[in-house]
C-alpha cells in the first residue's frame, strides 16, 4: 500500500569546537564508505514514473452507522489484477465464505497477543492462504473478513483527556491489512469496526453493508451452504495439569453466525478439521422463545387500591417501562420516570402533584437502595396512600442486551433512549437491597421477563446484541 513520510527535522544546530593554539595539526581522518539500507530496487522505484510502478490494489473507504454519525467502519476491497469488472450485471446467487481476522488467518509473529506493528504478523496456520484460494476460485465462495478493531480510532477527539501522544494506529493497520490482501491477490472485501456501534460484532451491520456493497439481497444468498469462522465461539476451557486453558474471551463470531442464519466453525474445525468443543453463552436466547400473548397478556398486576402509588424495582434494561406501557398504562396509572424529568426531586415534586389530583402513580425508576425506597415510602405515608412494588428480576446478562436492542433499534426505541455504558449495570448492581414489606410496602409482586412483543418485533430481539 502506498503512503507519505513526513521529512524527519535535523538538528537544531552543529556543535563547534573551541579554538586550540596549543592543539598539535593531525592529517584528515581516512573518510569511511557510508553505509546504507536502501536497495538498488528502492532506488530504481524512486525514478520510476507514477504511470509505471504498480499500482496498489487495495481500496480503502470509510461508512457511518447513519448520517449524523461520524465514520466507524473501515472498508478495504482488493482487486487483483484483471479481474473481470462485474458492472451493468446482475449479482447472482452465491455462498459467502466470511472469516474473522486475528486469531483465525493470522496472529502475530512476534507471539505477543496483540500485533507490534505493520509487519507484525504470520499466517495463523500455513494452509490458509491454499485454502481460501480454493473457497474463492474452485468452489465458488465470495471469500469476506469481518473484524473487530476497537484499538482504531477515525476520529481522535481533540477534546479527549487521553495521552497527547497516542499512536494513531489506522496508518500501521492499513499497512498490514495490505500486505495480507496482496499475499492472498484474492477478491477480497475486509470490514472493521472500530466503534461500539451496529457494526460491531456480533451486530449485524457489517453483514448489511457486504449485501449493499455486492448489490445482494437476502434471498440472493445460499445462507446454508455459505459459512462464518471465528475464533470467538464461547468454547470452555479444558483442564490441563492443575490449569484450565483454551477457554474463549467471547461468544461474539458464533453469535454473528446465528444473527445472519448460517453456519459457524472455529479456525481448528474449519482449517483443522478438528471435533467442536463444548460452548456456553452468558446469555442464551433459546431460553426466551418467542410466545404469543393471549389477549389479558400474562400480568396478574391489579389495580387493588382507588389511589396508589407502585414503586419499580429493577436494573435499566430490565423491562420497567414497556411492561408499563403494555399493562399498567390501561389501567389509568400515570408515570413518573427520571431520565425524563432529570432530577430525582422533580420526580418527587411531580408524583406528590399527581396523587393530590387524584391519580394513581408508577415511579419507573431503578430504586436500587433501601434509603431510596424510603423516600418514596415516607411519600406515600405523607399523602396517605398506598405503596406496592414490582420487583423486575430480569438477570443482569439480559438487562444489557435488551438495553442494547432499545439503542440499535428505533422501531423499539420510541422514547430515543441513548447507550447504556457497563457502570450502569454493575453500578445497580453494587447498590440493590431485595426489597422486603418491612419497608412499608403494602405487597411485593416479582416480575420474570418475557418477551413482551410481536413476532415482528421478536424477530429484532430475538438477535445477540452485546
Amino acid at each position: 500500500m502506498a503512503s507519505s513520510t513526513k521529512p524527519r527535522s535535523g538538528p537544531s544546530g552543529t556543535k563547534r569546537l573551541a579554538p586550540d593554539s596549543d592543539r598539535p595539526i593531525s592529517p584528515p581522518p581516512i573518510k569511511r564508505k557510508t553505509q546504507t539500507a536502501i536497495s538498488k530496487s528502492a532506488v530504481a522505484n524512486f525514478f520510476t514514473p507514477a504511470s509505471q510502478k504498480p499500482k496498489d490494489r487495495t481500496i480503502w473507504s470509510e461508512r457511518a452507522p447513519d448520517e449524523d454519525s461520524p465514520t466507524t467502519l473501515l472498508v478495504a476491497k482488493y482487486t487483483p489484477e484483471g479481474a473481470p469488472g462485474s458492472a451493468g450485471t446482475p449479482a447472482p446467487p452465491r455462498k459467502i465464505a466470511a472469516f474473522d481476522l486475528d486469531s483465525t488467518l493470522i496472529t502475530s509473529a512476534s507471539g505477543k497477543k496483540f500485533s507490534d506493528g505493520a509487519a507484525d504478523w504470520k499466517w495463523w496456520h500455513h494452509s490458509i492462504p491454499g485454502r481460501l484460494k480454493q473457497l474463492c476460485n474452485d468452489d465458488g465462495y465470495q471469500v469476506i473478513i469481518f473484524t473487530n478493531q476497537a484499538g482504531l480510532t477515525l476520529h481522535p477527539d481533540p477534546k479527549s483527556k487521553g495521552p497527547k501522544n497516542a499512536k494513531n494506529r489506522v496508518p500501521e493497520f492499513k499497512q498490514k491489512c495490505g500486505a495480507i490482501l496482496g499475499q492472498l491477490d484474492l477478491p477480497i472485501t475486509l470490514y472493521a469496526a472500530t466503534a461500539k456501534d451496529i457494526y460491531r460484532k456480533p451486530r449485524p451491520g457489517m453483514w448489511a453493508e457486504m449485501k449493499d456493497d455486492y448489490d445482494l439481497a437476502e434471498s440472493d444468498i445460499d445462507l446454508q451452504n455459505s459459512i462464518f469462522v471465528g475464533d470467538a465461539g464461547g468454547r470452555m476451557g479444558e483442564l490441563k495439569g492443575p490449569k484450565v486453558s483454551g477457554k474463549d474471551f467471547s461468544c461474539s463470531d458464533r453469535n454473528l453466525a446465528h444473527n445472519i442464519g448460517i453456519p459457524y466453525q472455529t479456525p481448528e474445525e474449519f482449517f483443522l478439521g478438528e471435533s467442536p468443543r463444548d460452548f456456553s453463552r452468558d446469555f442464551d436466547l433459546d431460553k426466551f422463545p418467542f410466545v404469543e400473548e393471549g389477549p389479558n397478556g400474562d400480568t396478574k398486576v391489579e389495580k387493588t387500591n382507588e389511589k396508589e402509588i407502585i414503586l419499580f424495582v429493577g436494573s435499566p434494561g430490565s423491562g420497567k417501562s414497556t411492561f408499563y406501557w403494555k399493562y399498567l398504562k390501561p389501567l389509568g396509572y400515570e408515570r413518573v420516570n427520571q431520565d425524563l424529568l432529570k432530577t430525582k426531586d422533580k420526580c418527587f415534586k411531580v408524583a406528590a402533584g399527581l396523587v393530590d389530583e387524584g391519580e394513581s402513580v408508577v415511579v419507573d425508576n431503578t430504586n436500587a437502595d433501601i434509603d431510596t425506597r424510603a423516600q418514596w415510602v415516607a411519600l406515600a405515608r405523607k399523602h396517605k396512600v398506598p405503596i406496592r412494588c414490582l420487583w423486575f428480576r430480569t438477570p443482569p446478562q439480559l438487562c444489557e442486551h435488551n438495553a442494547a436492542v432499545r439503542f440499535l433499534n428505533k422501531t423499539l426505541n420510541p422514547e430515543a433512549r441513548d447507550a447504556l455504558p457497563k457502570i450502569a449495570f454493575t453500578g445497580f448492581a453494587s447498590r440493590f437491597k431485595e426489597p422486603k414489606l418491612e419497608e412499608g410496602f403494602q405487597d411485593i409482586i416479582p416480575v420474570d421477563f418475557k418477551f413482551r412483543g410481536t413476532k415482528e418485533e421478536y424477530g429484532v430481539w430475538g438477535r445477540y446484541w452485546v
